[in-house]
């Protein structure tokens, strides 16, 4: 059995980066990984963040249809303390909260 570690993120670019950061540069394996809402609603998470924001010409304006409903859940499975040291890391560097371990 692995290490579980299970973290949220108020937006939904902060912790779409961590998957990527997970995979792309810590080999975690994309199936140990998964993202949902913290609750029932579909949600981009608490706060704008990445496409929800206004884009980076003049006179265009924040969306207004991101389904803010709640925080994103990340959670990654590994097999091992040092694997688990890098979760926490890419967790902190995305700024999670929350963040829980079970074995």
């Amino acid at each position: 059995m692995g290490i579980m570690l299970t973290a949220t993120f108020d937006t939904r670019r902060d912790a779409e980066m961590t998957v990527e950061r997970l995979v792309q540069e810590f080999d975690v394996d994309r199936t140990a990984i998964s993202i949902a809402s913290e609750g029932d609603a579909n949600t981009a998470g608490d706060l704008l963040a990445g496409s929800d924001t206004a884009a980076d010409q003049p006179g265009q304006d924040d969306r207004d249809d991101a389904p803010l409903q709640g925080a994103i859940v990340v959670t990654a499975e590994v097999e091992n303390e040092e694997a688990a040291e890098l979760v926490r890391a890419a967790f902190s560097e995305f700024d999670a909260a929350g963040v829980v371990e079970t074995e």
